[in-house]
């Protein structure tokens, strides 16, 4: 499925759908289209694409691209898939219970997961906030152990 969603590649692409993406959200999956669990988010984003269109825009990001990496850093992705959300140019975090609020780490259950989390990101972009708080339950929420370095 990640044949029919933009796949980008240069920092520029990254930088113009950031700064041209004006009053929705915008989703960017950072990974790789061979990772089984990326094809898995990238089936539940490319089903969730029409529904969520009028408040947002989904776009993926080959993480192996070498013009990409000045974002990979900034963002800290370490493990995939990663999402990012921004509103307007800004980063729009989310807290989900884990130490990082910054992206969301893993695939999503279901369709409908993801479709709840953009409109809480949407709700709360509206209102002026940067940080919003996960709708979903705790247990379908992707757990994993964050790695610290240089600590």
């Amino acid at each position: 499925m990640s044949f029919l969603m933009t796949t980008l590649r240069e920092k520029k692409e990254v930088d113009s759908i950031i700064r041209d993406t004006i009053d929705k959200v915008l989703v960017l999956r950072f990974g790789r289209s061979t990772d089984s669990v990326c094809l898995h988010l990238d089936d539940i984003l490319s089903k969730s694409a029409r529904e969520v269109s009028k408040f947002a825009t989904v776009a993926l990001v080959d993480i192996d691209s070498e013009d990409i990496q000045v974002y990979v850093k900034y963002f800290d992705i370490t493990l995939i898939p990663s999402t990012v959300f921004f509103f307007n140019a800004h980063h729009m975090k989310m807290d989900s219970g884990s130490a990082d609020h910054t992206k969301w780490v893993g695939a999503f259950d279901r369709k409908q997961d993801f479709i709840d989390v953009v409109e809480a990101i949407f709700r709360g972009a509206m209102k002026g906030k940067l940080i919003v708080t996960c709708p979903l339950p705790p247990e379908r929420i992707p757990k994993y152990q964050l790695l610290y370095r240089d600590l």
